[in-house]
C-alpha cells in the first residue's frame, strides 16, 4: 500500500489564492467603471457637438446681428460713451460665438452616441488588461497609456475591429506575460490591487465632474423633456429663430431711420 504526500501550500501561497480572487474581482469592477466613465464622456461630447452646430450656429447669428444693432446706435450717437462701451462689448461677444460655431460646424455630424453591445465588452476586456495604473515601471506605463488612449478612441467611434486588434497586441506583448514564484507574484498582486483600488477613486472624482459639468445639466434637462414627449431641441430652436427675425426687423429699422434722417 503506497502512501500520497500531499504537499500543504506554503502562507505565501495561501495569502496569494485569496489576493488573486481578490483582484480579479477588483479587475472587473474596474473594467465596469471604465466603461461606464467612458460612455458618459461620449455622450456628453456627442450631445455638445449636436448641441452646438444646432443651436451654437443660432447664437452666433444672433450676437452678429446684435452687435450690428448697437453699432448701427453707436452711428447715430458717436460720442456716447455707454453706446460705444456697448457696441464693444457686443462685437466682442459676436466675435467669440462666431468662432465656437466654426470651430462646431468643422467637425463631423455627431449622431446621439449609442454602442453595441458587443463593442462594450471589448473595451472592458482592454481596459482591464492594458490600463495605465497597472504598468509596473514607467516603460510599460508608457505603452498602457498609448493603446488606453486608442482604445478610447476606437470606442468612441464604436470601432469593434480596432479594439481587437488593441486586445490581440497587448495579448501578444511581452508585458503580458506573468512572471513566476509564489512570494514575487503575491506582491506584484498586492500592488495590483492598491493600483486599482486608486484608479477606482478617480473613476469615481472624474465621473462626479462630468455629471455636474454645465453641459451635463443641460443634457439631463433635454433627457427629461425627451421623457416626457418633448422636443427641447426644437423649441429652443423655434426661439432663437424668432428672435433672429426680430433682431433683423430692428436692425432694418434702425437702417431706414437712418436713411431718412
Amino acid at each position: 500500500m503506497s502512501t500520497r504526500i500531499v504537499r500543504s501550500q506554503t502562507p505565501e501561497e495561501d495569502e496569494l489564492a485569496k489576493k488573486l480572487a481578490e483582484l480579479s474581482e477588483l479587475e472587473m469592477e474596474l473594467a465596469e467603471r471604465e466603461l461606464q466613465l467612458a460612455t458618459l464622456t461620449s455622450e456628453l461630447h456627442s450631445f455638445e457637438q449636436r448641441y452646438l452646430q444646432i443651436v451654437g450656429a443660432r447664437y452666433a447669428q444672433l450676437d452678429e446681428l446684435h452687435a450690428q444693432i448697437a453699432e448701427a446706435r453707436l452711428r447715430q450717437t458717436p460720442d456716447e460713451p455707454r453706446a460705444k462701451q456697448s457696441a464693444a462689448k457686443a462685437r466682442a461677444r459676436a466675435r467669440e460665438s462666431a468662432e465656437s460655431a466654426e470651430e462646431a460646424m468643422e467637425r463631423s455630424p455627431s449622431p446621439v452616441f449609442e454602442r453595441s453591445e458587443a463593442v462594450k465588452r471589448l473595451y472592458s476586456k482592454v481596459a482591464a488588461a492594458v490600463h495605465a495604473d497597472l504598468a509596473s515601471d514607467e516603460d510599460q506605463r508608457v505603452r498602457r497609456t498609448r493603446l488606453m488612449a486608442a482604445a478610447n478612441r476606437a470606442y468612441e467611434d464604436g470601432d469593434e475591429a480596432r479594439l481587437r486588434d488593441l486586445l490581440r497586441e497587448w495579448e501578444s506583448s511581452p508585458e503580458a506575460v506573468e512572471g513566476v514564484g509564489p512570494s514575487a507574484e503575491l506582491i506584484r498582486t498586492i500592488r495590483k490591487i492598491a493600483q486599482i483600488r486608486s484608479r477606482l477613486e478617480t473613476i469615481e472624482l472624474e465621473m462626479e465632474r462630468a455629471s455636474e459639468s454645465d453641459m451635463a445639466t443641460l443634457k439631463a434637462r433635454f433627457d427629461e423633456a425627451d421623457d416626457e414627449g418633448r422636443d427641447l431641441l426644437a423649441d429652443m430652436t423655434a426661439e432663437l429663430d424668432r428672435q433672429i427675425a426680430d433682431a433683423r426687423e430692428e436692425l432694418a429699422r434702425g437702417g431706414d431711420q437712418a436713411r431718412r434722417e
